[in-house]
């Protein structure tokens, strides 16, 4: 068993068996039909995982790890909030008339900011310090851009990333205020773990250790049986992740840079109701 199917297992069975249940409140999400979509949640989860030791893909259930990767080239490469930049339809829910999800995501990172060496936008900062000041105690992003929250489809649920370098690795933070446990839980890891071995390779580090933090960690009620399912099936050896060491440059990482060797996994889960 992996430390993905590990702490997955864990933090499910905590929620599931102690999480507050919400029943009853008033909540804003809600199931297509209308109802309201209860959770049950715990508050301040911690999850560590150590890239240098292995990738933490869930083998639980099957993770479309390129439709995953291919969201986060999006948001901190293309730096997009258009959907049709986007090879997957996970965002067309949210998206307006101009096909854009708003000032939401991948719009805040390519916002440039004046700093005393230039101006950058977010992710070319983060490139720029890891290059020349790697010691620093101060590279970071941010999404949250209280200016803008008025004009997102939807406030970022995933929304700041401190990276800090411990000799030759590069470790970093992931916060987040809310996560779905059974639908993005594995998604962000493999999203954010993802973006730290690419940021690592083109700065000269390895990768080191990976800490997501949520706030919010819950699970729908009509969750409940289908988490229930997947926690029970036969975990797997965690896969090797084999990426194209020759790409020096971030922008011309693509999906086809990541592949997984011997990625075993248990069945589907299909047609996963998505709360809104």
């Amino acid at each position: 068993m992996g430390v993905a199917d590990k702490l997955f297992v864990e933090n499910c069975r905590m929620i599931l068996n102690h999480g507050f249940d919400q029943t009853g409140e008033e909540v804003r999400p809600h199931w297509e039909d209308g109802t309201p979509a209860y959770t049950k949640k715990a508050f301040g989860i911690i999850n560590r995982y150590d890239l240098s030791q292995e990738f933490p893909l869930l083998t639980l259930r099957p993770i479309n790890y390129q439709a995953a990767i291919d969201e986060i080239l999006w948001i901190w490469q293309k730096k997009s909030n258009n959907i049709n930049d986007l090879n997957s339809k996970i965002w067309n829910q949210w998206a307006r008339e101009d096909n854009t999800i708003g000032k939401a995501y991948g719009y805040q990172m390519q916002v440039k900011h004046q700093y005393k060496e230039g101006m950058f936008d977010q992710v070319d900062r983060v490139l720029f310090d890891l290059k020349n000041n790697p010691s620093s105690r101060r590279i970071l992003t941010s999404m949250y851009n209280f200016d803008d929250l008025h004009d997102m489809a939807l406030y970022p649920c995933a929304y700041s990333m401190t990276f800090n370098v411990t000799g030759n690795k590069l470790n970093a933070i992931l916060n987040q205020r809310s996560q779905d446990m059974l639908v993005a839980n594995n998604w962000n890891v493999v999203q954010y773990s993802i973006l730290v071995h690419m940021f690592a390779q083109v700065s000269g580090f390895e990768a080191g250790e990976f800490i997501h933090v949520i706030s919010d960690a819950h699970i729908y009620d009509r969750h409940f049986p289908i988490v229930e399912e997947v926690i029970a099936q036969k975990p797997y050896s965690a896969p090797i992740l084999r990426m194209n060491k020759s790409i020096r440059d971030f922008y011309k990482f693509t999906v086809d840079d990541f592949i997984f060797e011997n990625y075993q996994h248990g069945p589907a889960v299909k047609r996963i109701p998505v709360a809104i």
